[in-house]
């Protein structure tokens, strides 16, 4: 057994005190001159905001989606019955009403890309001078309040408003239609009009990074405007599709001015009903569980969208 203290002992050497500025140095290199985690480290506070007050309201909304609505002596109380009820027949209301909003913002999202896209294409192909002039005059119209501009179309569709004074006055129609307002059909007109600015940019900026050359390629190759758009134009653009399409169906499933004033009974969503029940009806805790399912089922839908996509993407790059 050899003695720590013995001769081999003198013959190692004690560690080195690391050098502080070797450390910062080290540091600086890392985080500072590194050009992605430069940019993180620009974002932490911003995110980290957001991150917490996002995370602090979510918890508070789950917590009291558990909470027995009017507890005896103010004592807060904790149930599944606010969840369980929504699966009962009692909860039926509650289920038509979540698929009627999943239903009204497909529609609408389909309708505003396919109103935009032609836009946009004309833009990033055809437009060649002006094209910051031509972006903000298309913009200006949604410079207004959103308030105002649904006011604007409940004018519009309303039985004196400008569609029946138009065709009384050309003789088409005998009295006014009745029919176009207070509907679904209204909603998602008054949608497609509110949120076609949020789609025109996306999809524009994925149009004009397109590479000319691809499509001046397969003109010399003999293919027709319909299958360079189908074949080329149309797959590079998705990206920007994409991303319209997350944005506006995510952001109208929850909508709750349209349709409080020109949805009527037939075009009421699943977010009338949570501002009444947070309100008229005084149950914020089983408006904090529809909230929560309306979330939930809001993410799988997604999820499946994008899942979708993404095996399509696969199995073409198999065939």
């Amino acid at each position: 057994m050899t003695n720590p203290s013995g001769p081999n002992s003198q013959n190692v050497a004690p560690p080195k005190p690391q050098n502080p500025m070797g450390l910062r140095r080290w540091f600086w290199r890392r985080w500072f001159l590194n050009e992605n985690l430069r940019g993180y480290f620009l974002l932490m506070p911003t995110l980290l905001f957001v991150f917490v007050m996002l995370m602090f309201a979510l918890f508070t909304l789950v917590a009291q989606s558990f909470w027995v609505n009017n507890p005896p002596g103010g004592i807060v109380q904790y149930t599944l019955e606010n969840y369980s009820m929504l699966l009962t027949p009692r909860g039926e209301m509650y289920r038509v009403l979540l698929g009627r909003s999943l239903w009204m913002s497909l529609l609408m999202t389909i309708s505003v890309i396919l109103f935009t896209y032609p836009i946009a294409y004309v833009l990033a192909f055809h437009v060649h001078k002006h094209k910051v002039f031509w972006l903000v005059t298309i913009s200006i119209p949604f410079w207004i309040s959103y308030l105002l501009r649904v006011f604007s179309w409940k004018v519009i569709l309303q039985q004196d408003g400008i569609i029946n004074s138009v065709l009384l006055g050309l003789g088409l129609i005998n009295e006014p239609l009745d029919n176009l307002l207070h509907n679904r059909t209204a909603v998602v007109i008054t949608l497609t009009h509110a949120w076609a600015a949020f789609a025109i940019l996306p999809i524009y900026v994925s149009l004009e990074k397109i590479d000319r050359t691809l499509l001046e390629a397969a003109s010399d190759l003999g293919d027709s405007f319909m299958r360079r758009f189908w074949r080329i134009t149309l797959p590079l653009s998705m990206p920007g599709v994409l991303g319209a399409v997350l944005l506006l169906f995510i952001r109208n499933v929850g909508d709750y001015v349209t349709p409080a004033l020109v949805g009527g009974i037939s075009g009421t969503m699943i977010g009338n009903l949570i501002v009444s029940l947070f309100t008229d009806m005084d149950n914020e805790p089983l408006a904090a569980a529809v909230s929560i399912v309306m979330m939930v089922s809001l993410i799988l839908v997604v999820c499946a969208f994008v899942l979708l996509i993404g095996g399509r993407k696969r199995l073409k790059g198999v065939t």
